[in-house]
């Protein structure tokens, strides 16, 4: 075996894996260049505080009732296809942010692009389960995972310096609303390329499997969560607590960085370095947690992921410089250490041929549920950004406790 034989077998890449990591920073591209600085653009346009946490509660909504319809297509359109409709949906809310410069807008908008990545996760963790071995699935995820915060990590930043050249020359208001339009038409055009490369090299789903035929896809979720075994039941609990912990401040990161905490109030392009500080630290985890992962013990790395998740909200609330800040999102960075290994492990414990309707089934479930965390969080955010942050931490708390003491261990695969 050659030595790039021996890479692309070491990360799993196979013709359909690269199509999807293509398809994967593409879109991802696109929506970062605009997607973070919603919350500011949501201000220049009406300057309701309450905005942002409603617009990110709705992101966790969409998330929950997009994920299992996600799962259902897949199963029944196969992968190929079903992530073709999802893009085309995505394409359909960034025409609608475009063309109309108004904060409704926004939020019809949210209904379709702010849920791609919802919609389509369930099919990508189930293409990754269908092509690579499961010896091989958690280092498959991983290598998705860190692919996906390539665009996480310059897209924010190319949209800050957009944003900002735009504030200089129209002024703050005017600045922010035509840089982040001008954003959202560059990923319009990434998302049509990505359309067109994911139909090149992802393979069409074979309509039978080891002599047996394709099981017929489940649509209803309730009968779906009856074949959840406890051990998933249990992951799913503790993270519901740790999905509050992260979205109760998540809509006021860039509002509490840019304008509210003292002596920071860093510009766009600033906090869109913060958000590649976190993302380069990410993807320094993920090989050498996925190479030790599907070779031993999962649940340390599920742990260790669940307790950098709990202590951000607290270093967040003390930072008060860009260089604090940057300590701030390492620590965000680094909750990302084992990610990778708890969705492998949902597609483990899900059971055969059902594996995208689980895994959007138990997203179903937890987004559904925190999408009222979030709600919540704007409430809190109008108390003090104090009592937003220290909540948060507590369920973080509740959270990593539980899986400690509860969490089911696979060991090797």
């Amino acid at each position: 075996m050659g030595r790039l034989e021996r890479v692309t077998e070491f990360f799993g890449l196979r013709r359909s894996i690269v199509g999807l990591l293509g398809m994967v920073i593409l879109v991802g591209m696109g929506e970062k260049l605009a997607e973070r600085f919603l919350p500011i653009y949501l201000l220049a346009l009406i300057g309701w505080d309450f905005l942002p946490g409603l617009l990110n509660a709705m992101d966790n909504l969409l998330s929950a009732l997009y994920s299992f319809p996600g799962g259902y297509l897949s199963d029944r359109l196969g992968t190929k296809r079903a992530l073709l409709v999802f893009n085309l949906i995505a394409i359909g809310g960034f025409l609608i942010v475009i063309l109309i410069p108004a904060w409704p807008a926004v939020f019809v908008g949210s209904f379709f692009f702010l849920s791609w990545t919802a919609i389509s996760l369930p099919a990508t963790m189930d293409l990754v389960a269908k092509v690579l071995p499961k010896n091989k699935r958690t280092m498959g995820v991983s290598v998705h995972s860190l692919v996906r915060r390539i665009p996480m990590a310059v897209g924010p930043v190319l949209g800050g310096v957009l944003i900002d050249l735009f504030r200089a020359k129209y002024g703050e208001r005017d600045g922010v609303i035509l840089g982040v339009r001008v954003a959202f038409l560059v990923a319009l055009g990434l998302a049509v390329v990505a359309a067109i490369f994911q139909q090149l090299l992802i393979e069409e789903d074979r309509p039978t499997e080891g002599g047996k035929e394709k099981p017929v896809a489940e649509k209803n979720p309730l009968r779906v969560l009856r074949e959840m075994n406890p051990a998933l039941r249990t992951l799913l609990v503790s993270d519901v607590l740790i999905r509050f912990c992260e979205q109760i401040p998540y809509a006021y990161m860039a509002i509490w960085a840019m304008q509210a905490a003292r002596g920071a109030h860093i510009g766009a392009t600033q906090f869109g370095i913060l958000t590649t500080i976190e993302m380069a630290t990410a993807i320094l985890c993920y090989i050498p947690v996925a190479y030790l992962a599907d070779r031993g013990q999962k649940k340390p790395f599920v742990v260790a992921t669940f307790v950098f998740f709990t202590i951000f909200p607290l270093v967040l609330l003390v930072s008060r410089s860009f260089w604090m800040l940057a300590i701030a999102f390492v620590v965000r960075g680094l909750k990302e250490f084992g990610e990778p290994t708890r969705k492998a492990l949902i597609m483990d414990l899900a059971p055969e041929g059902r594996k995208a309707a689980m895994f959007g089934a138990y997203y179903l479930v937890r987004d559904l549920i925190v999408s009222v965390g979030a709600a919540g969080g704007a409430f809190l955010w109008l108390i003090g950004p104090e009592a937003n942050f220290l909540a948060a931490c507590a369920f973080g708390a509740a959270g990593t406790l539980w899986f400690a003491l509860r969490g089911r261990d696979l060991g090797k695969a």
